[in-house]
């Protein structure tokens, strides 16, 4: 969906705001998912500080103690270690991992796709047959074989996921910014003299914010989602050091036994990744023109 709005006066871009802001906290599920994912990454920053065992503590007269049992709020998992403990330390690992390839992935792309759609031509043609080119590699096969060839520390990690990621921002970004550059606030910037940079990221990149706020919120999700994958196969984030993803790994051998070890991380990816999807979908309908009147 389209989101332009040419902003040319501080009013405008305040009412612009207040509107977007308005628009958002109507739409009840997003402000749901902006909860529960604010909640999700307070726990995960101040909670380990707030618990009585450390995430690698191990107790071997507590293993596989189920949930609620003593001071294991959570239980814990076959070595004895709390598991709210891990729980909250890989959720800070897979949340950063998310934001950070997020960030990555949203600048490349962004910068590609300005790029391809201002300068259009054979400049388009190269960067977006290249865009295509990584689309038709099978993405968990590409990251696994990315990750099976660099060492899986979380920066390499992000890294990985994020080389997988930027494309669809760069094809958003270049249909939006060819839409953009045939405005008249363009050709007013070309009649002044203004150079080819200055028009692509201070003109036609603002009034583009949009569509990329939106790109960047479901491209955290799916980050997110990339990590626990690579990390439950073995390829990703490597124990000790927790992840969504190796905790789920660690726990498919003990379902029969203790399946609230699987269960628990499980809940905790679908409530990470539906929160940053609802965010999404409440972004795209504020930020969209056209439903002002649906």
């Amino acid at each position: 969906m389209s989101t332009t709005l040419t902003l040319t006066s501080a009013p405008e871009l305040a009412w612009w705001r207040s509107r977007v802001v308005r628009r958002f906290l109507s739409h009840r599920l997003a402000v749901l998912g902006l909860v529960m994912i604010t909640l999700l990454s307070l726990a995960c920053a101040f909670g380990p500080y707030l618990l009585p065992f450390d995430s690698l503590q191990i107790d071997l007269f507590a293993r596989f103690a189920p949930p609620l049992a003593g001071d294991h709020y959570l239980g814990a998992d076959s070595l004895g270690r709390d598991l709210a403990a891990r729980l909250l330390m890989a959720g800070r690992i897979s949340l950063l991992v998310g934001f950070f390839s997020m960030l990555l992935a949203t600048f490349v792309g962004t910068l590609v796709g300005v790029i391809a759609g201002y300068m259009g031509g054979w400049v388009n043609t190269v960067l977006m047959r290249t865009v295509d080119g990584f689309l038709s590699f099978p993405t968990l096969f590409l990251l696994l074989a990315l990750a099976v060839a660099l060492k899986p520390s979380p920066i390499m990690i992000t890294i990985i996921i994020s080389l997988t990621s930027w494309m669809t921002v760069a094809r958003i970004v270049a249909t939006e910014v060819a839409t953009l550059k045939e405005r008249e606030f363009v050709l007013a910037g070309r009649m002044l003299g203004l150079s080819r940079a200055h028009i692509m990221f201070r003109e036609i990149l603002p009034n583009a914010m949009g569509p990329i706020i939106v790109a960047a919120t479901l491209t955290v999700a799916r980050a997110i989602l990339l990590e626990a994958y690579i990390s439950y196969l073995g390829f990703g984030i490597q124990p000790p050091l927790p992840s969504w993803g190796n905790m789920l790994n660690g726990a498919q051998q003990y379902l029969d036994r203790a399946p609230w070890l699987a269960i628990i991380p499980g809940l905790a990816i679908t409530m990470a990744v539906t929160s940053f999807n609802l965010i999404g979908d409440g972004l795209r309908d504020a930020l969209d023109i056209r439903s002002e009147h649906k």
